[in-house]
């Protein structure tokens, strides 16, 4: 027999993949024997495999066909994760080509692209796991909005929830403004850019002195709640206990001194605003601030912009920065 110089896959995957399909190999019912069960890490709907995901089910496979060799009753449970930030994208960006705005469509009407697109696209990944020899028990294949599925989550949060824990709160997210939703951490790529300084004059109350703050986001002093020093910089120490005048807003704020400020950072004086800094906000909590949200969800400012209501807060940054100057 003449043995080929080159492996060719599609001569011999194919062909083994069908006969293990044909005998039913891969299913799995209960009975006597010791059960072993892996339950696949969802791969997202809206993609196709990459080499993580070739990796993480070639392990799978692995220990789940050397179960089945040891005599337990193996069952790799297959499914497919909804994604729903990322299938929004998809969606959004296939309904624009067709002259279609998310905003134009019912939530309903919304729902039923996404669910055309999942059922175009989601087996994608399925038939890229059956390329690879994955023996999953298909039968078992799971999408996380199946029904049965989706009960089962709520379910569980609501059990979590009536034992307290979890429970609602203010939090700092990962706020996405252009899909109106949260984003995990995961999902965030951080970009070191060079930014500039914007110093603002914080004029004190009932006296002719200026606090100097240094900030990169000067729109933001709308929000300001207070004004942090070091409790350690001498420079700054007869400031305790006094307040300031927020620019443009006109409003009184104290003066706090905590450690966190970096004396050798910008002026030494830090502005607080607990409701669009992770940092200010830990601050806010431990100094119990007021906090104030200037920013609509589509990140144009709300009513505590005052007459910056309903600008992007870039376009805010440059007006405010021009206003700033003028009063000076």
């Amino acid at each position: 027999m003449e043995i080929p110089s080159k492996f060719i896959s599609k001569n011999i995957e194919e062909k083994w993949y069908s006969y293990w399909m044909e005998n039913d190999f891969f299913s799995s019912q209960p009975d006597e024997r010791e059960p072993y069960t892996i339950v696949i890490p969802p791969p997202n709907v809206t993609g196709i495999l990459h080499m993580g995901h070739m990796l993480n089910n070639g392990l799978q496979d692995i220990l789940i066909r050397r179960a089945r060799m040891r005599g337990y009753n193996a069952c790799w449970v297959p499914g497919t994760d909804h994604a729903s930030i990322a299938t929004e994208a998809k969606v959004v960006a296939k309904l624009k080509l067709e002259g279609i705005e998310k905003n134009d469509l019912t939530r309903e009407a919304f729902l039923g692209h996404a669910w055309e697109w999942t059922h175009e696209y989601g087996g994608v990944i399925l038939d890229q796991l059956k390329k690879l020899g994955c023996s999953c028990d298909w039968d078992r294949t799971k999408f996380t909005l199946d029904p049965d599925m989706s009960e089962s989550v709520i379910r569980t949060f609501v059990d979590l929830f009536n034992k307290g824990l979890i429970y609602r709160g203010h939090r700092m997210v990962n706020w996405d403004p252009e899909a109106q939703t949260t984003l995990s951490d995961e999902e965030v790529i951080y970009e070191e850019k060079t930014g500039q300084l914007y110093h603002i004059a914080y004029s004190l109350v009932d006296s002719d002195e200026k606090v100097i703050i240094a900030t990169t986001r000067p729109e933001t002093l709308l929000g300001d709640t207070a004004i942090c020093i070091h409790p350690e910089d001498e420079r700054f120490a007869h400031l305790k206990g006094k307040e300031v005048v927020v620019p443009i807003s006109n409003r009184k704020i104290p003066i706090i001194q905590d450690e966190y400020v970096d004396i050798e950072f910008g002026t030494g004086c830090l502005k607080v605003t607990p409701a669009h800094d992770m940092n200010d906000k830990a601050l806010g909590e431990k100094h119990n601030l007021e906090v104030i949200d200037i920013f609509n969800a589509d990140a144009t400012l709300n009513a505590n912009g005052l007459h910056y209501e309903g600008l992007d807060r870039f376009v805010v940054r440059k007006k405010i920065v021009a206003e700033l100057e003028a009063n000076c």
